[in-house]
């Protein structure tokens, strides 16, 4: 039988400093051979290790269409995540997954697109973001809403400029007030506020949000006045995720499994979830 907690040995092929303490990782599959078998779906995540130090949860950021890689954006926030950080590209990481569900983009085909990020909160969606960018052809009108707490903070700042380009996304990309710099050319304001000032339709559109939770909160109720369906709306809990098979039991929310049941969730399955989430 195969070890669940084997982890797949990869390799640091590319290193990108996004914002201060945050990193992106382009990782390669050190074996040929588990690159051939391996495969995975945007919304799903893995567990990133260092040898002697621990496991860290993130998401797959990179786009199941992009093949060869996997790529992680991870923020320094503790042990395992400050001994990533002192990695160099060519170093040997370790790799668990991918677990979780995902994002059902076929059972979008046809409609619109909205996705809401706040500050690290992106890296989740950009999965989707560019799985649906690459099958371009399936959806409708696709608008990226994205905030921070100042321009430094804003991660892939190349690919929000190719985003902005792009004649087929509308971008809206925002600071909070404070965080502008004399040059900087977005809209200055919190999230919610230049949601509703877009105010995009609701009509046959989908809404992804991930983000801090306060953000989220204050975003739910401007995406309910602008007419949005509780089913029509997805998050993601990474931040519950532990283990990822289910097994430690950290990721519990009444008789919700983060790790398997999850972390991608309607906001009507989310509100059904007892109140200690």
């Amino acid at each position: 039988m195969e070890n669940m907690y084997l982890p797949y040995r990869m390799y640091i092929e590319k290193i990108t400093e996004e914002a201060p303490l945050v990193r992106t990782y382009r990782l390669k599959f050190k074996d040929p051979a588990d690159e051939e078998k391996f495969s995975f779906k945007a919304g799903q995540f893995g567990e990133y290790s260092i040898f002697g130090e621990g496991e860290s949860t993130f998401c797959i950021a990179s786009s199941p269409t992009r093949k060869g890689y996997i790529e992680c954006t991870f923020r320094v926030a503790g042990r395992v995540t400050k001994a990533l950080a002192n990695c160099e590209e060519g170093d040997e990481i370790g790799f668990r997954g991918p677990y979780g569900n995902t994002f059902p983009i076929d059972d979008w085909k046809g409609k619109n697109l909205l996705f809401i990020a706040g500050g690290i909160g992106l890296p989740p969606l950009r999965c989707v973001i560019w799985n649906c960018l690459d099958l371009r052809e399936n959806y409708r009108d696709v608008t990226i809403l994205y905030g921070a707490r100042s321009v430094q903070d804003l991660v892939y700042k190349h690919e929000l400029e190719e985003w902005n380009n792009r004649p087929d996304v509308n971008l809206f990309t925002t600071v909070d007030p404070g965080g502008e710099t004399p040059d900087w050319k977005g809209k200055v304001g919190f999230v919610p506020t230049i949601l509703k000032e877009i105010s995009p339709s609701s009509e046959n559109t989908i809404a992804a949000v991930c983000g801090p939770p306060i953000m989220i909160k204050l975003t739910l109720p401007v995406l309910f006045e602008l007419g949005f369906k509780e089913e029509n709306i997805f998050t993601t809990l990474e931040n519950r995720m532990k283990c990822g098979i289910g097994k430690c039991g950290h990721c519990a929310v009444g008789p919700y499994y983060v790790c398997k049941d999850g972390p991608v969730i309607t906001y009507k399955e989310l509100k059904e979830l007892p109140q200690e989430y």
